[in-house]
């Protein structure tokens, strides 16, 4: 089934930390720390990095098949554009959207509980 929920989010985190640590070498380098926590609450903070680390196994798996946006919508029935923007983080794809796109690379979604919540 692939990496689980907590090794995509830690790879996430680490990817957030990386860009913290690179400063004004990073593209948006001025990034205050405290910005963030200031503007979204911690829940909002969680979804946004799980959306991120789920966008980013879909990439991932969608490459690891080698297959091109273009042949996902043959095989999911999703435009390329909307596979363009989600896989951009332009847009949120609803659960049907996503699923659709999962599937022809063999993969679904699981519920598991947060790791706060264990």
């Amino acid at each position: 089934m692939g990496k689980g929920y907590k090794e995509a989010l830690a790879e996430a985190q680490v990817a957030l930390e990386d860009l913290k640590e690179r400063g004004d070498e990073a593209i948006g380098g001025e990034w205050d720390d405290t910005f963030d926590k200031e503007l979204f609450t911690p829940e909002e903070i969680v979804a946004s990095d799980l959306r991120v680390a789920l966008i980013s196994e879909l990439v991932k798996a969608r490459n690891e098949k080698g297959i091109t946006q273009r042949r996902l919508e043959e095989l999911s029935g999703v435009r390329q554009p909307v596979i363009a923007r989600i896989e951009k983080g332009n847009i949120s794809p609803q659960i049907g959207t996503l699923i659709k796109m999962l599937a022809p690379l063999g993969k679904t979604i699981k519920i598991v509980p947060l790791p706060s919540a264990q």
